[in-house]
């Protein structure tokens, strides 16, 4: 009889872009894999592939008891009509209350925790609430995934898991084929590339300020970036593309060509699971400069493909650009190859997955 998979996720786009190859690994396997998942871009790949859809409404911002009851009452009728054999869960709500229903109808399931998000960010009512609800969520949980042994430790500090159920994986790893490496630039000019969502917690506040100070002594030195923008910045985006500081190109489907003209890939973020845009960037050899936290540090040797500089801090960031700055063109483009190399030794797509089955088939 043929195995039933039923994933529950909160973005058709992180599914298609991160996951695709495990979801095809278990199609190859002739299971039947259900997604349920709001409507969006990817869902008619995902259905060639041989996936059936579940359009699934989430409300992906904050606490909503209405809402949430509703998603948590869809996912026990979903799970007791299809009654899967596994149900594997990404993001906070599908973990916790798809966690919640598969505990209650006694259905095994495995965690994904791809991140720690905002929650977790300070001492709050909702880190609280976050924390109790991930507790009784994750109980029974046949294995819960993390992507930085930092966001482990934190469960475990905060006594939501215990060890056996943990398996730490290199993020979602990075499809080495679909990133192949690229042959690094001309000198002519220095462009430094930052892509995700332009918001505070990705670490724009020190970027901007940075690229103000470098862009005063270096006429020559470009900053480009993509990503969807939050409102907060819109006025202040505005005004440094004006004065020619910051090149900004919006979202971006295919962010492969600005990393193929980058000469430096730049992540001041805060807090992340595994930045998969550091893994990209890396994978098609351009240096890195990212923040010394879990789930980014872990794509960077020190030196050897880039460096690490303290976060929220714009002194520590700017002090790690002015580096790669001083740095020889073939320092650069040595520094660009070795971060290929890194990638493949750590992040290969083919390991993740290989690694996620058997810890589910465990």
């Amino acid at each position: 009889m043929k195995k039933r998979i039923l994933v529950l996720i909160n973005d058709s786009v992180g599914l298609y872009n991160f996951r695709k190859e495990l979801l095809q690994e278990f199609l190859k396997m002739n299971a039947e894999v259900y997604i349920s998942v709001p409507n969006g871009e990817r869902i008619d790949e995902l259905i060639k592939f041989g996936c059936r859809f579940v359009n699934t409404a989430i409300d992906r911002r904050g606490i909503n008891p209405k809402t949430d009851a509703k998603l948590m009452f869809f996912y026990k009728k979903l799970i007791k009509k299809l009654h899967p054999d596994l149900v594997i869960t990404y993001t906070i709500k599908p973990n916790i209350y798809g966690g919640l229903m598969c505990r209650m109808l006694r259905v095994p399931y495995a965690v994904n925790i791809t991140g720690l998000g905002t929650a977790f960010q300070s001492e709050s009512a909702v880190k609280k609430l976050v924390t109790f609800l991930y507790k009784i969520a994750l109980k029974k949980a046949k294995v819960v995934f993390f992507e930085n042994i930092g966001n482990k430790q934190t469960f475990l500090d905060l006594h939501i898991l215990k060890e056996k159920q943990i398996c730490v994986l290199n993020g979602a790893g990075v499809n080495l084929a679909e990133y192949p490496f690229c042959e690094y630039p001309s000198e002519n000019e220095t462009r430094f590339l930052f892509i995700g969502r332009v918001m505070k917690e990705k670490g724009v506040d020190e970027l901007f300020e940075a690229a103000e100070r470098i862009k005063k002594q270096h006429s020559d030195v470009f900053f480009d970036v993509v990503g969807p923008l939050e409102d907060d910045y819109k006025s202040k985006l505005e005004e440094l593309v004006q004065k020619s500081v910051i090149v900004y190109h919006g979202y971006q489907k295919d962010v492969k060509p600005f990393i193929e003209k980058c000469h430096c890939f730049v992540l001041p973020s805060y807090h992340e699971g595994m930045a998969n845009t550091l893994l990209e960037a890396g994978a098609m050899g351009r240096p890195l400069i990212t923040s010394n936290i879990h789930g980014c540090l872990e794509a960077v040797e020190e030196g050897r493909n880039g460096y690490l500089a303290e976060a929220k801090n714009a002194e520590s960031l700017l002090e790690q650009m002015e580096k790669f700055l001083a740095l020889a063109y073939e320092e650069r483009k040595g520094m660009g190859q070795a971060s290929r190399e890194v990638i493949q030794e750590k992040f290969d797509k083919k390991k993740v997955v290989g690694k996620t089955i058997r810890e589910i088939e465990r």
